[in-house]
């Protein structure tokens, strides 16, 4: 299947034994790193136009942009996590930090990077970024969080559902009912039917749908569930990076991540840059990338490594 606007050369890294990662890397290899992370039921797709953006140096500098896809979501590998599964693959958060910082390393990327971030890419980049600080130099925030959630902030019901209860998996991974439900209800400004198809098609069967239930079920809500202590200790260090040039941009219509999240955010990074939009849902590339994509691009330019 051709995927409107993606790059065409993908890569693919054995990241556990059996298991490849499918990843981007566009881009001048002496270029200023960007590392994007995605979330939940999305995948590197959702930031082709940043990349597109970025990568070229036809249109200045060009930055190197490394966006893997999460094990189990986009076009890497979807293992099973069952206990006879031959290779298998456990879903938590931990698993997603230990890949990334394996991919990061197989391409010999030690020095600094700039972070982008959205959804679960918050939880990840953030946690990832617990044990190398010292290469994040500047932020991308884009509707995604780096602690936990809000005491002021109900769990929305179509996350608990998919969280907590049986009847969540089956229609999450007997419908397709996230990735396709995303497509609708996180943007303001209806994606053509290409796009929409380019969101939902790794996500083709039950079996392949595993790693949009298994986010879900490892939302951390208190110390009981296993991913709390490393999305507790990223938010306890987050105003670490307030001296850091840090640029977000946010959805206001996203009913997840919403205003609560931003204005912490703004509160731990009082420097940021915010571009935020009344028109604009959870995937706010899609809604805004005509203005977000050059205004981030000024950004890193304005504050180069």
């Amino acid at each position: 299947m051709e995927f409107p606007g993606y790059p065409a050369t993908r890569h693919r890294f054995q990241v556990r034994p059996g298991i490849e990662l499918s990843y981007l890397d566009e881009g001048p290899r002496d270029g200023e790193v960007v590392v994007m992370v995605h979330g939940n039921p999305s995948w590197s797709y959702y930031w082709r136009t940043l990349v597109a953006g970025l990568s070229d140096p036809a249109s200045g500098k060009g930055y190197r942009c490394i966006v893997p896809d999460h094990v189990g979501m986009g076009l890497s590998d979807k293992p099973d996590d069952g206990p006879n599964a031959v290779p298998r693959y456990d879903y938590t958060l931990q698993s997603r930090v230990d890949d990334l910082s394996a991919l990061l390393g197989h391409l010999g990327i030690d020095g600094p990077v700039t972070l982008a971030v959205h959804d679960w890419g918050g939880m990840i980049g953030f946690g990832w970024a617990l044990s190398h600080q010292a290469q994040v130099q500047r932020l991308v925030i884009l509707n995604t969080a780096a602690f936990p959630m809000p005491e002021t902030k109900a769990m929305p019901w179509q996350i608990a559902l998919g969280r907590d209860y049986n009847v969540g998996e089956l229609v999450i991974r007997g419908f397709n009912a996230f990735s396709a439900g995303a497509s609708w209800l996180g943007v303001k400004r209806r994606m053509p039917a290409d796009v929409r198809r380019a969101y939902v098609a790794p996500y083709d069967s039950w079996k392949n749908r595993i790693s949009t239930v298994r986010f879900m079920q490892d939302i951390p809500l208190s110390p009981k569930d296993r991913a709390w202590p490393m999305l507790d200790a990223a938010g306890r260090r987050l105003h670490e990076y307030a001296g850091l040039p840090a640029f977000i941009g946010w959805g206001l219509e996203d009913f997840v991540f919403d205003h609560h999240f931003l204005d912490r955010f703004k509160a731990e990074l009082p420097g940021a840059e915010v571009m935020a939009f009344d028109d604009a849902g959870h995937y706010v590339l899609e809604d805004k990338h005509e203005v977000l994509v050059p205004a981030i691009r000024d950004f890193l330019d304005r504050n180069p490594l």
